[in-house]
């Protein structure tokens, strides 16, 4: 059943590259997800996530309002988009926590003591 609420564009087609981005996760983005997933650190994650209709986080946590972001090559170009995402996630209510890819693939349990902290 379609829901009676109408979506913005915006949203749908955010919601669209949400979607294909599940599918297609990077190496980092798997690797943490295998760590995240099934309340194994005791609390629900969801990946590739539609927050404030123009963001899609990484990695969220919703009963704690936590927003894991993985940084890799692609990160490292857009600093200060990033930084202006994560002040608005902040500004939200949302607690954000910046994990590097190399980390994540290079000692996870080190990723995850960062996710965790």
């Amino acid at each position: 059943m379609k829901s009676p609420i109408k979506q913005s564009p915006q949203l749908l087609r955010l919601q669209a590259h949400a979607s294909v981005m599940r599918r297609q996760p990077t190496a980092s983005e798997r690797a943490l997800w295998a760590a995240l997933s099934g309340g194994k650190l005791g609390v629900s994650f969801r990946r590739q996530v539609p927050l404030l209709g123009k963001y899609i986080a990484d990695f969220f946590a919703p009963s704690l309002g936590l927003v894991v972001e993985v940084d890799g090559e692609y990160h490292g170009r857009r600093g200060k988009e990033d930084e202006r995402r994560d002040r608005a996630l902040r500004k939200a209510g949302f607690r954000v926590v910046r994990v590097e890819a190399e980390l994540v693939l290079g000692d996870l349990e080190g990723a995850v003591a960062v996710v965790r902290r």
